[in-house]
């Protein structure tokens, strides 16, 4: 068994190893207004629930030599954004939006996908998820970094779920109908594969 001590590693081998090693991430592909109101979307696989009581999901946003990405200051900015799940059929057109665009150009038109009416924010949504959350911006914390932060930790209160209704059944998400699909490291992704039941401790 390998000991290593991250101290002694750079950024990008900490970043390796923990991308590598923290599988498979769910993918949260983020919608957000800038101040001059240009669509913002982006993936994001540092991604995950917080609570459901009432219902948050953070979401890590990585600062690229200290300076925050256009999501990240989009939403301290206007306190709403969209999270939508990505699936085996949005995949393509949402890792289009990865590219790096100026802050006046939207990721949104680049991949031609479709903006949507929100019901209880202000910022679009888009119709290619089978799944998206409407959220306000309950917490941010910066993070991590030298004389900078590294990250802003978003917390995200959910107001609106927006749910396909073919994979919803009395109460419930079918895990196949969605599809969903999660990053791995580097260019690789991964499906939903078999799944299998084991029985809770009483």
């Amino acid at each position: 068994m390998l000991s290593i001590d991250p101290s002694t590693l750079t950024e990008r081998e900490n970043y390796k190893l923990l991308i590598g090693s923290i599988i498979p991430r769910p993918i949260a592909f983020v919608t957000s207004l800038s101040d001059e109101r240009v669509l913002n979307g982006a993936p994001f696989s540092y991604f995950n629930i917080v609570s459901s009581n009432p219902p948050m999901i953070s979401l890590s946003i990585q600062r690229s030599g200290g300076k925050q990405k256009d999501t990240a200051r989009n939403i301290l900015h206007s306190k709403e954004f969209v999270i939508h799940i990505v699936d085996e059929d949005n995949v393509m057109k949402i890792n289009e939006t990865a590219a790096t665009l100026p802050p006046d150009k939207s990721e949104i038109e680049l991949a031609q996908l479709t903006p949507v009416k929100s019901a209880n924010v202000d910022v679009p949504g888009i119709k290619e998820a089978k799944i998206r959350f409407e959220c306000t911006l309950e917490q941010a914390l910066e993070l991590g970094g030298g004389d900078t932060p590294g990250c802003d930790l978003i917390i995200g209160k959910i107001v609106h779920f927006h749910i396909d209704p073919a994979i919803y059944h009395e109460g419930k998400i079918d895990p196949k109908g969605l599809g969903a699909v999660s990053r791995l490291a580097g260019i690789h992704y991964a499906k939903i594969g078999d799944i299998f039941s084991i029985e809770r401790p009483k």
